[in-house]
């Protein structure tokens, strides 16, 4: 079977299933597990080097504070076609994270071979989840998927019970930098699963941008920062964007020095089996628990006091 990714999340989940042989082309951005896709050919490209440039600039790019303008990625037509693939999965979700489902179904419809194409639209824990089965399913590999499935979730009661008896301090998710976004659909179930109580977005939200009063009002205890597609490293050449706003200094989460730098892409902007390693990474942010493997500073990094 010959599958090609032009989403990161599901070429993450081609992995989990063990599958990664099988992939014949993905994204520039897919980049887990490193030493099974690095050789995979790429059939997709940046419309400019988000790298150079602001959150500001990169959000207006796309259609601004509604997002409805062109992707960030445009689909290479002609390196699909040479790829000849089986199957293509991709989203509809978001059309600033990736190449959304339009441009890949019409370009399937001009190969001869006619693929079958997936189209993955989580929402929730249990929405990525289950696309572990979807996916599974339409690979033949339905009842490993289904295993799958249920160590993941394993591991998500293993987070929620280490972290239940706790106080549940109050926290505040920052998906992107400038303009202010919250971070919705599933962070606020990993926040919650890791002893949480989010702010300012609700499970399964696709959200819209928010003020800094609407932060300030809020008064979290704890402010993640995850900003969609930016490593930790990326976040915090930006930082001086919000440590620059009136009342920054007064927020709880400052005074206390619980202002923490995550690992967005790979834990909690892609709705990919990562995500529980995730809520693991939150358990030890809000609560200082371990679950699972120790969190490393690639992962998630405190900021020091100011």
């Amino acid at each position: 079977m010959r599958i090609v990714s032009p989403l990161p999340a599901a070429t993450d989940i081609v992995a989990d299933l063990g599958l990664a042989s099988h992939l014949v082309g993905r994204t520039h951005e897919c980049d887990w597990p490193p030493a099974e896709v690095a050789s995979v050919p790429v059939v997709t490209r940046a419309e400019f080097d988000a790298n150079s440039l602001s959150s500001r600039v990169i959000s207006a790019a796309v259609g601004g504070a509604e997002h409805r303008g062109s992707s960030l990625y445009t689909l290479d037509t002609e390196a699909l076609a040479a790829l000849a693939p089986d199957v293509l999965l991709t989203q509809d979700l978001c059309r600033v994270c990736a190449v959304s489902y339009e441009p890949v179904s019409r370009a399937a419809r001009l190969l001869d071979a006619g693929p079958r194409v997936l189209s993955l639209e989580p929402r929730t824990l249990d929405d990525v989840l289950d696309c572990l089965v979807t996916v599974g399913e339409l690979l033949g590999v339905r009842e490993a998927a289904e295993r799958r499935r249920a160590e993941w979730r394993g591991r998500l009661d293993e987070v929620r019970s280490a972290t239940a008896a706790r106080p549940r301090p109050r926290v505040v998710a920052v998906e992107w930098l400038d303009p202010l976004w919250p971070a919705g659909h599933w962070v606020p179930e990993q926040i919650a699963r890791a002893g949480g109580e989010a702010l300012l977005a609700a499970p399964g939200e696709h959200t819209a941008p928010m003020t800094w009063e609407a932060v300030r009002a809020a008064r979290p205890d704890v402010l993640l920062l995850l900003p969609c597609g930016f490593p930790p490293e990326r976040t915090l050449t930006e930082l001086d964007l919000l440590t620059a706003l009136p009342g920054w200094a007064d927020l709880p989460a400052v005074r206390s020095g619980e202002v923490w730098v995550l690992g967005g892409p790979a834990y909690f902007n892609r709705p990919g089996p990562r995500v529980v390693r995730g809520a693991e990474v939150l358990a030890h942010v809000l609560h200082g628990v371990r679950v699972g493997e120790p969190v490393t500073e690639a992962e998630a990094r405190r900021l020091p006091r100011t």
